[in-house]
């Protein structure tokens, strides 16, 4: 008997990749006898009724996205206060999160729907962007939260404090604030640390420091990060959250960082190996 009864389908808006599996995926679903419900991009795909996003998460007691790990990353956004958890398909470029093999659908969906998986608790960060004590906009992220130079090629200044304590101020070409998911993201490129899923931390990881001796910082996940933009140097800038929902930013504005109470809950074939993954994707070993 299926631990899941209300199943949710999650994928990418106009992509023509996912429609052969998209297919299989709810036939598959619907011969277990399990109520199937869509989103938009999926609905029409399928050609199926959809529901909006806040309703299906309602309504679910598992989502099932197929696509890339952008695409988890925005079911994810949307499932966390609703502790809906996640298995992912991929058929993206990468997966990181999206860990199930198309090939091995069927046999790795079976284990899971029966309760035979592995569960992790990935953070996620909430960000606000406050200008003369007024909120200006506000977002979620899994992978990070990024504050960078906008429309110049231009280093900016900013300072940083931890819970209220002075850290450093800066010139870089921006700053990224990232969990353990995103450890391997935008961070990992920046030379961030890897940090394992199961690690309750957030890491400050500067993209290009004018001072070679500014490093990333890897602090416990209840800490509250604020940074401002020095008044001094007015350099147009602007904060993201997982790449998406730009808000331009001026001169004195900052960004108050924490994590969420709720997690976005991934789960994982019985045979998942993190660091097959990064063998994997990171090319680990390879001898070019």
């Amino acid at each position: 008997m299926s631990l899941f009864s209300h199943i949710g389908i999650f994928t990418k808006p106009n992509d023509t990749r996912v429609d052969k599996t998209l297919q299989q995926l709810h036939e598959f679903l619907l011969q277990r006898g399990l109520h199937v419900y869509c989103d938009f991009s999926a609905g029409v795909i399928l050609g199926q009724a959809s529901l909006t996003a806040e309703v299906l998460a309602r309504q679910i007691d598992l989502a099932i996205v197929v696509g890339g790990d952008g695409t988890l990353l925005t079911a994810g956004r949307l499932l966390a206060p609703f502790e809906v958890p996640i298995v992912g398909i991929n058929l993206g470029r990468v997966g990181f999160l999206v860990d199930v093999s198309p090939a091995e659908m069927e046999a790795q969906l079976d284990e899971i729907l029966n309760g035979h998986s592995r569960e992790e608790q990935r953070l996620v960060l909430h960000a606000e962007a406050v200008r003369e004590d007024e909120i200006i906009g506000s977002g979620d992220a899994i992978n990070d939260v990024v504050l960078h130079v906008r429309n110049e090629i231009r280093m900016i200044e900013f300072t940083t404090w931890v819970d209220g304590h002075f850290v450093n101020t800066q010139r870089a070409d921006g700053m990224i604030i990232t969990t353990p998911t995103g450890s391997t993201a935008y961070a990992l490129s920046s030379g961030g640390p890897i940090l394992h899923p199961s690690l309750q931390a957030i890491a400050l990881v500067p993209v290009c420091p004018h001072t070679l001796s500014d490093r990333p910082l890897v602090l416990n996940s209840q800490s509250k990060v604020e940074i401002e933009l020095c008044p001094e140097r007015d350099i147009p800038a602007r904060v993201s959250f997982d790449g998406h929902n730009n808000i331009a930013l001026e001169s004195g504005d900052r960004i108050r960082v924490h994590a969420r109470p709720e997690k976005v809950r991934l789960l994982h074939p019985q045979s998942y190996d993190y660091y097959h993954i990064l063998r994997e994707k990171l090319h680990w070993g390879v001898q070019l």
